[in-house]
């Protein structure tokens, strides 16, 4: 292992000193790189800038990464309904939306994601989910994997071990999938579990399926073994050198722009602001003062913003000032926890000031913020 962090160090000083331009222009017919970073959002950006700058069809791209623990949705989803935002908060785990559509994926660095960058003509999902079960069989050739008409790779003919999701521009393409060596799955099925219930969107659903670690099956194998077996089947296949070359995302001469890209797939607007309309019909209960009350809340909510709110409160839990009050702060706000947090400690001037009421409003907010 510390040899190999020093082959890393030492090629990634090379790549480095590269002036960009002869960089690029090296190989040709394909390209094998692989980011030194562990980030979601520089690794997502790689891919946008390649799609955007390379020249594809010059040379074909395979880029490979991993990610500490994140959470990515596709391009058409919505993430209240796909994942438990209130465990990635716990946990520090980083959600992130990628431009390519298909379901959501956990990542952490038992998982190797894979990019195949082609023009739009020479795009074939298929023929690159063959070339990684082929480099799997080359490794282990006991293992009993291959790619389903869904564009997965099972193992064993039942546990999915590899997912797959696209970008389809106008003259380039990039074909993107997960592999699973030693994941966590604890983590995994847990934070990809929504606690939201009545939520109602046209936003892309992922298919739940039951998942295993190439790991489980073989403790041998490793992420290292599995990303230098498939980037020497690539070299064979386009018939280059088995070489693969460290970036940093983060180097602007290598990569003109990569910081603009990466930090808007940082931002709000980007990874909740693009979910599609969707609409809420849900309750919870409140207890106070040895009561249960039943709070039933209606909200329309459009690009990531509560635009219609309607709360059915219990008879007098509120003066009617004060609930227009709550109503009016919460329409057009952004349908998330900070923001709302902020009406718990802003009582309205249109009524007085009192424990009893204090005390309801947090509750009720309290409740809200456990909505988001």
């Amino acid at each position: 292992m510390v040899l190999r962090s020093l082959k890393n160090c030492l090629w990634l000083s090379c790549v480095l000193r590269t002036p960009k331009a002869c960089f690029w222009s090296t190989a040709s017919g394909g390209l094998i790189i692989q980011s030194v970073s562990n980030d979601v959002y520089q690794n997502l950006a790689v891919e946008d800038w390649i799609h955007d700058h390379m020249d594809l069809e010059k040379q074909q791209v395979l880029f490979l990464w991993r990610n500490s623990p994140a959470v990515v949705i596709g391009r058409h989803q919505n993430p209240w309904q796909e994942c438990n935002l209130r465990l990635l908060r716990q946990k520090n785990i980083k959600l992130a939306r990628r431009r390519s559509g298909g379901g959501t994926v956990y990542h952490d660095l038992g998982n190797i994601n894979l990019t195949f960058f082609t023009t739009r003509k020479k795009y074939e999902r298929m023929e690159n989910l063959k070339l990684v079960v082929r480099a799997l069989k080359a490794l282990r050739p006991q293992l009993d994997v291959h790619v389903t008409d869904r564009y997965d790779i099972l193992l064993d003919r039942q546990y999915k071990i590899s997912g797959t999701a696209a970008k389809l521009g106008r003259t380039s393409a990039y074909h993107h999938c997960t592999l699973l060596c030693n994941a966590d799955k604890l983590v995994l099925s847990s934070v990809l579990k929504s606690p939201f219930k009545g939520l109602k969107s046209n936003a892309t659903p992922s298919v739940p399926a039951v998942v295993k670690n190439l790991f489980e099956e073989d403790p041998s194998l490793t992420s290292e073994m599995l990303l230098d077996a498939i980037a020497k089947e690539y070299a064979v296949q386009h018939q280059i050198d088995h070489h693969v070359t460290l970036i940093n995302p983060a180097d602007e001469t290598l990569l003109p722009g990569i910081s603009d890209k990466t930090k808007e797939l940082q931002t709000w607007e980007w990874v909740y602001g693009k979910t599609p309309k969707f609409s809420i019909s849900t309750s919870f209960n409140m207890v106070y003062k040895d009561s249960v009350l039943d709070v039933k809340v209606n909200m329309d909510v459009k690009h990531g913003r509560i635009e219609v709110c309607n709360i059915d409160l219990p008879e007098h839990w509120l003066p009617p000032g004060l609930y227009t009050e709550l109503v009016k702060s919460l329409t057009g706000s952004k349908f998330c926890p900070n923001e709302t947090t902020a009406l718990v400690t802003t009582l309205p001037r249109v009524c007085p000031q009192d424990d009893e009421l204090h005390n309801r409003w947090s509750l009720l907010c309290e409740n809200m913020i456990r909505l988001m």
